[in-house]
């Protein structure tokens, strides 16, 4: 790739994960918490109580999914190896203030992932095929009549996710299994094209009873294990959360190999690995909840507000609190090799490597999984519904040149087309908070008029 290439793009990503775009999607954050009255904090119970209560539930309205297989093939698409090796590499280098920091982005996370569903539910549309589709694109068009501008995003969103929710995913699990296993490269490849071409050939109705399976499988065994590893440590949980809490606003001193940190560092890797994590604000998710068969886009809303929990405040925190309460944090290790060592640390035996090298793998089979149908949205947008079956295929040929191949570079750029997603998303999001505010009355008033 040419080097003015690749300087462009590094100062280009600067700024789309740097302070600027972090400032812009937290600032949404919590302007959309006041906004909304705090929906993310006072309708918690009743999300809580929407998804888990009616996992089995069909729902009402349109739709080509049930509404718990919308929030899993996007729970897919999220948690991914950012949950084991963004947090890591978090508290590396921002210290363990980090992970205050990425609670905070958790939390106002959840009220504009809410807001993203609930607006592109409203304008979401049925394609030729009998799709529903929606998402950031949708709502530029339909709601605020700029299309061109949902070109756009459907097309960083198509070209974004050949990196950030193909090839990076392919290459942690064929290094994942060369490392554990000894599996070559080209066999991990060839694996996963067959495995994901069973799943996404089938569309999104496959893709949803297949998320709604693996997704809670893979989250329950990385989970068990970190409590496992908490209820070993427990005498250490008070020391770790006074550490997370006291180094967020006074920086973190070097110890051992750790880099050391200051207020900025930690918070600039937490908010940014937060965000990366959840994706709130980049308009992802919305895409696959637009899918789901519902009476009512805030019914659907509930479900981020669920999802974002779910990534950012419960998977994020066990990693992150394995990490300190192991004491490996100052191993000077960063990444996935840094919770792979927290965990082994924390859980005898080979039992801790299990753990963290079958979360990678199922966590970013998953991720391949779900991205495809953001990829493939994002086509349809752009070119129709004959589009679809032709990017699969491409998706799938994508998978093995990511196994087989180290693309930093290519990653670099999808990273930074990822980011960009944020720019029109935003501009979409922000100009239909009236629109926001009213369907959120809206239900409310309905639900409180239920007998």
């Amino acid at each position: 790739m040419p080097q003015f290439v690749i300087d462009l793009n590094a100062v280009v990503n600067s700024y789309v994960w740097g302070w600027p775009m972090m400032v812009l999607l937290v600032g949404t954050g919590i302007l959309l918490t006041f906004l909304t009255g705090f929906a993310q904090i006072r309708y918690l119970g009743f999300a809580m109580a929407e998804v888990l209560g009616k996992l089995t539930s069909r729902g009402t309205g349109e739709g080509n999914v049930r509404p718990f297989q919308a929030v899993a093939t996007a729970l897919a698409s999220t948690v991914g190896v950012g949950n084991i090796a963004g947090v890591a590499t978090a508290i590396h280098f921002g210290g363990p203030g980090a992970l205050f920091w990425l609670w905070v982005s958790g939390l106002f996370g959840m009220c504009t992932k809410y807001a993203e569903i609930v607006v592109a539910l409203h304008y979401r549309e049925k394609d030729a095929t009998g799709i529903m589709r929606g998402g950031a694109m949708y709502v530029l068009k339909n709601g605020l009549g700029l299309p061109w501008l949902g070109a756009i995003f459907a097309l960083l969103t198509a070209l974004a996710a050949f990196g950030i929710g193909n090839m990076t995913q392919a290459n942690s699990v064929a290094d994942a299994l060369n490392a554990s296993l000894g599996l070559d490269h080209s066999v991990s490849g060839a694996i996963m094209v067959v495995l994901t071409a069973a799943v996404i050939l089938g569309g999104i109705k496959r893709i949803g009873r297949v998320a709604e399976i693996l997704v809670p499988f893979m989250a329950l065994i990385y989970l068990a294990g970190g409590l496992v590893i908490l209820v070993r440590f427990a005498g250490a949980i008070p020391d770790a959360v006074m550490l997370v809490f006291s180094s967020a606003f006074t920086g973190a001193a070097a110890t051992g190999g750790f880099l050391g940190a200051t207020i900025m560092t930690a918070m600039r890797y937490g908010i940014a690995r937060g965000l990366f994590s959840n994706e709130a604000g980049l308009g992802s998710a919305p895409m696959v909840h637009a899918t789901a068969t519902t009476d009512h886009p805030v019914r659907q809303g509930m479900y981020g507000i669920f999802e974002v929990f779910v990534d950012t405040l419960l998977i994020c925190t066990t990693t992150g609190l394995v990490i300190l309460v192991t004491g490996s944090w100052t191993s000077g290790a960063t990444g996935a090799p840094l919770s792979a060592q927290a965990f082994s640390t924390g859980l005898p035996g080979t039992w801790g490597s299990i753990v963290v090298t079958t979360g990678i793998v199922l966590f970013a089979f998953s991720t391949l999984v779900g991205w495809s149908y953001y990829g493939e949205t994002g086509i349809v947008y752009l070119l129709g519904p004959r589009a679809a079956l032709p990017y699969r295929l491409a998706w799938l040929v994508v998978i093995y040149i990511g196994a087989v191949t180290a693309l930093r570079d290519v990653w670099d750029i999808a990273d930074t087309l990822n980011g960009l997603m944020a720019v029109p998303n935003l501009i979409a999001l922000l100009a239909s908070i009236p629109l926001l505010l009213r369907l959120q009355r809206e239900f409310f008033a309905r639900e409180k008029a239920r007998p």
